[in-house]
């Protein structure tokens, strides 16, 4: 699948378009990594006769702060992941490629965007779970997850304090986190979250190691739990 693979995310294109067309026969049936180039050629045809949206699923290399996060859950090892506002997949897709085996919980409040996730989960990618829930309020148990991430999501939260100590509360081990570092003219960003600030947050929240590094544009933060 090598020239196929340079251009897309064959697996994850295939899944979402199995899911959203939900067809019968072979390419419906086989598991995602017994897909050929040719079965996934196949369903990049389908899709695009659908009107489907397979541009999310074209490689780009990693943004430097996807980047961050990418090599400090290498450095852990995540056994199960939460990531709130998944958004288009900019770091959730990177991560289900490299940590197939890790169960992930994805939290969004937009109807298109679960609705897109769950399309690639229909397509056999199973170890995904998307909810249209807020972090705020979302009652799961107590340390259900290893890893919470909220990437590019706090700046958007009217009740920020809320949506940390969640997210505190659902992780056993770490909280990770990267926010825009200034300023920006984007009207959906309410907060410009600083260090002193988020320090303030997440240790109030009961995280005991707060570590921070600058990516281009962002602040990048892990918090460990307890």
């Amino acid at each position: 699948m090598s020239g196929f693979s340079e251009r897309y995310d064959a697996q994850m294109m295939s899944a979402y378009v199995r899911g959203s067309i939900k067809g019968k026969g072979s390419l419906f049936e086989k598991p995602l990594d017994r897909l050929t180039e040719n079965d996934c050629l196949q369903l990049l045809e389908m899709g695009q006769a659908e009107g489907l949206k397979i541009h999310y699923f074209k490689r780009h290399d990693m943004l430097p702060r996807v980047k961050a996060v990418m090599g400090f859950l290498r450095g852990i090892q995540p056994e199960r992941l939460l990531d709130v506002g998944s958004g288009r997949g900019v770091f959730l897709f990177p991560f289900l490629r490299e940590f197939p085996w890790v169960p992930v919980t994805s939290l969004d409040i937009l109807d298109s965007r679960v609705a897109l996730l769950n399309a690639i989960y229909d397509g056999g990618m199973e170890k995904l779970t998307a909810l249209n829930t807020s972090i705020c309020d979302w009652d799961a148990p107590d340390d259900a997850f290893d890893v919470v991430t909220l990437l590019e999501v706090l700046e958007h939260i009217p009740d920020v304090q809320a949506a940390v100590r969640n997210a505190v509360r659902l992780a056993r081990r770490y909280v990770v986190v990267t926010v825009p570092s200034k300023p920006d003219d984007n009207p959906e960003h309410i907060h410009l979250l600083t260090k002193p600030i988020l320090a303030e947050l997440f240790g109030s929240a009961g995280c005991s190691e707060l570590r921070f590094d600058g990516v281009p544009g962002h602040l990048f933060m892990t918090a460990k739990v307890g």
